[in-house]
């Protein structure tokens, strides 16, 4: 025969368990960060080059020559299972840095991006942790935390599809997205 307190036993658990689980999702929501938007067939297809995007980025100014969209940071990367500013990414950072100090008030979406290895939640917390860590250095140096949020794509935005070292070196990093 199961006794009472068994039974009373296991139900906590289970209560516990539904209860923690949505813990995640509450603490992420309560710092003020994004989930990833799901992916589109876009995604897989590889980005331009660095030339097209400058013309989409010239064509996109218009006739007042202040859209928002069209700014062009540069991306930091990172080393493998690492989240850490090297010293080069730190002078690219603050490359960034002078053009948020130049667009007072302007909202900055910082992306960490991983490779293609490891799970797809191992790369998302990995993600997570190069956002967090390129927002924190922009911080240091001055940079509005209220104005720069952040969000983990994990794996699922290669800048190049490719399977070798040389694309996933590219795929390594924290892209800033300045927000309208």
């Amino acid at each position: 025969m199961i006794r009472v307190g068994s039974i009373r036993l296991v139900l906590l658990v289970g209560v516990l368990v539904v209860s923690l689980s949505g813990c995640g999702c509450f603490y992420q929501s309560m710092r003020g960060e994004q989930a990833p938007p799901a992916p589109s067939a876009a995604v897989a297809k590889p980005g331009p080059s660095e030339v097209e995007k400058q013309v989409q980025a010239a064509s996109a100014l218009g006739k007042e020559g202040a859209a928002v969209s069209a700014v062009m940071l540069k991306d930091v990367h990172f080393d493998f299972d690492r989240y850490f500013i090297r010293p080069q990414d730190a002078e690219i950072l603050k490359q960034d840095f002078s053009w948020v100090k130049a667009n007072p008030g302007t909202r900055v979406r910082v992306e960490g991006n991983c490779d293609e290895r490891g799970t797809v939640e191992y790369n998302l917390a990995l993600g997570q942790k190069r956002a967090d860590a390129t927002k924190s250095y922009l911080v240091t140096l001055g940079a509005d935390a209220a104005l720069l949020n952040t969000v983990s794509y994990g794996k699922e935005r290669p800048v190049d599809p490719g399977h070798n070292e040389a694309a996933w070196e590219k795929n390594r990093r924290a892209h800033l997205e300045p927000v309208k």
